[in-house]
């Protein structure tokens, strides 16, 4: 094995070949792949109960776009996921063997609201009883879509945890473009300066509606996205949907990044416009 930067160790060559060759079924076979080749680090005593490998803020969209399927579905995701023993496993493997994770719920500008907070993980029982908070929490909807704010929202929660991370994730899922707030981009730059990597679901899962755009996922990468092995991971099927969580939080857990045909992005042409969502809702409103 070879070293980079900051003393992490990377995976043979061999087998890099060896994980694309189980490509074929990307969102069931890649959570098994990352787990147990990608993880090599073995994890090392713990120094102080703040200490963790990452400090993942999960932001959720709960605007109106979302109906209630989808709302439920995704929350049914994320449990799923954080009782997931490949992701205890992900997780184990850590320098530290912990990480702390907070989950987040967003709308417009003015409707955030943490739902669980900070929770250092650092094992089974710990991953269990962060679920187990998920699911005593009744879902809900709001109004407008506001992804700088939950971008900003992100990094006050990161910058006030007191918690000492190695990584600092932002995690953005939602089903629509930016339409409140200040521009995407700003807020984007703004946490990248800060030593922060925003990752994004785009939630992808019926035809474009009102308000929506084609290619979310070409406008996540472009637009949303930013910080040190960024990447998106797009949720285009309902019944791989629970698995594209789960796959994404193993990689935030791992700091890894996933390879091409997983991730399967749009190529748009022309480029997206990060003012899209903008300018939808002043045409809907007759501005």
């Amino acid at each position: 094995m070879t070293a980079r930067p900051g003393g992490r160790a990377e995976p043979y060559r061999g087998r890099a070949v060896l994980v694309r060759g189980l490509w074929r079924h990307p969102m069931l076979r890649s959570a098994v792949a990352l787990a147990f080749l990608g993880l090599a680090c073995p994890s090392s005593p713990a120094m102080a109960e703040t200490e963790v490998d990452v400090a993942l803020v999960l932001a959720v969209d709960i605007s109106y776009s979302m109906d209630e399927d989808e709302q439920v579905l995704q929350r049914q995701g994320f449990i799923a996921a954080f009782r997931s023993p490949l992701v205890h496993e992900a997780i184990k493997r850590g320098m530290l063997g912990r990480i702390a994770v907070t989950y987040a719920e967003w709308a417009g500008t003015w409707d955030q609201r943490v739902v669980v907070p900070w929770t250092v993980i650092d094992g089974r029982e710990a991953a269990a009883a962060f679920a187990d908070r998920l699911v005593e929490e009744p879902t809900r909807r709001a109004t407008r879509t506001s992804i700088s704010g939950a971008i900003d929202m992100g990094v006050r929660l990161l910058e006030e945890s007191g918690i000492q991370a190695g990584r600092r994730v932002i995690d953005i899922s939602g089903d629509g473009p930016n339409n409140q707030g200040r521009p995407v981009t700003e807020a984007r730059d703004g946490a990248v300066a800060r030593g922060v990597t925003i990752n994004g679901l785009p939630i992808m899962l019926k035809q474009p509606g009102f308000l929506d755009i084609a290619d979310l996922d070409a406008y996540f990468r472009a637009c949303v996205i930013g910080g040190s092995g960024a990447f998106v991971v797009p949720a285009r099927d309902k019944d791989q949907f629970p698995d594209a969580i789960k796959t994404k939080i193993m990689l935030e857990v791992s700091g890894l990044t996933p390879p091409e045909p997983l991730i399967r992005h749009a190529n748009a042409a022309p480029p997206p416009d990060c003012r899209a969502g903008e300018t939808q809702w002043r045409g809907s409103s007759g501005n």
